[in-house]
């Protein structure tokens, strides 16, 4: 069944663009949950679905734009959008949380007006909420590939300096670190990461693709580095398994995909709890 499967060239797309995806969004992922920016993919996915809506509004008025992918379009308000957080948070020093509502509030709204003038919901902004197995092209995959080689790069690189950030900023600005530079790499990064997820993901549930595989990890690592391996790990097992149940139960990849990463949460949970009771039980 499953080579039957492979057959179909949109499905190799989708599996193969899934891979790559449940490897980089819980890699960053593990740095945005320990800065406590949790919120910022459901923000950045928000300002992404103003921009395909936008996309789609511009194609319907100007037909010969139509060749346009939307999806890159709402890349491009992402990176806008990360750019304005990290400016917000260098104005309200004291209060920088306020700067993730604010944009994503700002992207709601657009993303409202634009919905409305490109002639409400279609079938390609319903694919962009809830995810999509079969509008992944062959370009999207090359696409995703070369941002995948791309922030995975930057991240192995930049290893240290995002280590060091995420635990002691104070200590990277006395120690000589360019902190202003890391940051707006790491959250153009993560704009990138949050925009092609969505067509897997999509909207409405990008940011648990990048937040629950290193909620899971965290609760059996007993490294930062084996913390950064098992959320590849649980996202890839989420994505596969996701897809596959999918395909064959006629389910929405984004929602299935999710589910399977609460029973990953659930399953590290329990089996926390089993190893704390067995050494209590070893010390009595």
């Amino acid at each position: 069944m499953i080579s039957e499967l492979f057959r179909y060239e949109f499905l190799q797309n989708a599996f193969l663009t899934g891979i790559f995806i449940g490897w980089v969004a819980p890699l960053l992922g593990v740095f945005i949950v320990l800065r406590r920016l949790s919120l910022i993919a459901d923000a950045l996915s928000h300002v992404t679905l103003s921009g395909i809506a936008a996309s789609l509004w511009i194609g319907r008025l100007f037909p010969s734009l139509q060749w346009i992918n939307p999806l890159y379009a709402g890349m491009g308000f992402a990176v806008c959008g990360a750019l304005l957080i990290e400016k917000f948070r260098t104005v309200y020093k004291s209060h920088e949380e306020l700067a993730i509502p604010v944009i994503m509030s700002l992207g709601i709204g657009l993303g409202v007006i634009f919905i409305s003038l490109a002639n409400g919901f279609t079938s390609d902004l319903y694919g962009f909420l809830f995810g999509s197995i079969n509008a992944v092209t062959r370009f999207d995959f090359l696409v995703v590939l070369l941002l995948t080689l791309a922030v995975t790069a930057a991240v192995f690189l930049l290893f240290k300096e995002f280590f060091l950030l995420s635990f002691d900023e104070d200590y990277g600005k006395t120690s000589g670190l360019p902190v202003r530079a890391l940051q707006l790499v790491f959250i153009v990064l993560a704009a990138v990461v949050v925009s092609v997820s969505i067509r897997i993901v999509g909207v409405l549930l990008v940011s648990s693709l990048m937040t629950l595989p290193v909620a899971s990890a965290m609760r059996l690592a007993k490294s930062f580095r084996g913390a950064v391996v098992l959320s590849v790990v649980f996202g890839e097992i989420s994505v596969i398994a996701g897809l596959l149940a999918s395909y064959y139960l006629d389910l929405a990849p984004g929602g299935t995909i999710v589910v399977i990463l609460g029973i990953l949460l659930l399953f590290s949970l329990l089996n926390e709890r089993a190893l704390k009771a067995r050494r209590t039980v070893g010390r009595g």
